[in-house]
């Protein structure tokens, strides 16, 4: 087994001036960068919860992991098995509950790809890949909730 650590630095950067005198006394904005990279993600919570909604709340990138994950092990796996992807998106849905005591979780994560391949020919062994990619995914198993996958596979026009 191998061992992979991921490192990243957050800085809270809502101090309007008196901390967190009280619930609407400060911003939810943050940054989120590593020390390798030199792009910051801007961050806040959900604006159901006094945040930002021009910058990207934690739910969201969840959700982003997710899909980014299962995409990524999905595109090797198309190349490992001879499947020439041309175009790759998605329109992940995540579906979280919230508590009464404002706690919460997800309950299930939804990933809608739709992938444009060169051959038809291909198209069923490249939509069973999913699956393939599903039970690959790093995220998606550290996950205690359902992650579906509802995939197109559609054919180049060449």
């Amino acid at each position: 087994m191998k061992m992979h650590n991921y490192t990243l630095f957050l800085e809270w950067t809502g101090n309007k001036g008196e901390g967190t005198k009280n619930y609407r006394s400060y911003e939810r904005s943050h940054r989120i960068s590593t020390a390798v990279t030199n792009q910051v993600i801007e961050g806040s919570s959900d604006p159901a919860f006094l945040g930002d909604k021009t910058k990207y709340n934690p739910e969201e990138l969840f959700v982003a992991s997710l899909a980014s994950c299962h995409m990524l092990w999905y595109l090797h796996l198309c190349a490992s098995n001879n499947i020439v992807v041309l175009e790759y998106t998605d329109e992940p849905l995540g579906k979280m509950v919230e508590e009464k005591d404002g706690s919460g979780h997800f309950t299930e994560v939804i990933l809608k790809p739709t992938v444009i391949i060169k051959h038809k020919t291909n198209k069923q062994l490249a939509k069973s890949l999913h699956a393939e990619a599903q039970k690959m995914c790093f995220i998606a198993n550290s996950c205690n909730f359902p992650v579906l996958h509802q995939p197109e596979i559609l054919t180049a026009k060449l």
